[in-house]
């Protein structure tokens, strides 16, 4: 059981992102870390908390979801925003909206900035 999920087992859900990535696997923490500062410099008036055990972002609707495991992170929530045949996007796809980045890869700053941006535009145009 990892860091984080043990967190949530014995102390519920922890209480705000800071909690989260300090429970997480050290070795997916810079990862984390550095997902939160993209998401929240693409989307920055999204709102910020935990949902679902994770980190979340909401703005006008939600727009993504992270978690940390073991040996990867997971965002949850944003691919369908692309194209279906965005190799750039392709390569990470582990379901029809779940990217995975495994640990010691660098993540795609600029992809994620991509999406996150995407899907503030989306909702956007959803509740105009």
């Amino acid at each position: 059981m990892t860091p984080a999920a043990k967190a949530r087992t014995n102390k519920g859900v922890p209480k705000d992102v800071d909690a989260y990535i300090a429970a997480a696997p050290k070795a997916v923490q810079p990862m984390l870390s550095e997902l939160r500062q993209v998401i929240r410099s693409a989307a920055p008036h999204a709102k910020e908390k935990i949902s679902y055990g994770m980190p979340s972002y909401e703005h006008r609707g939600r727009l993504a979801y992270y978690a940390g495991y073991e040996g990867h992170v997971g965002l949850y929530g944003v691919a369908h925003v692309a194209s279906a045949n965005d190799a750039s996007v392709t390569k990470y796809l582990e379901s029809q909206s779940t990217l995975r980045f495994r640990v010691g890869q660098k993540l795609p700053v600029a992809l994620i900035r991509k999406l996150i941006k995407a899907r503030v535009t989306e909702n956007e145009a959803k509740k105009r």
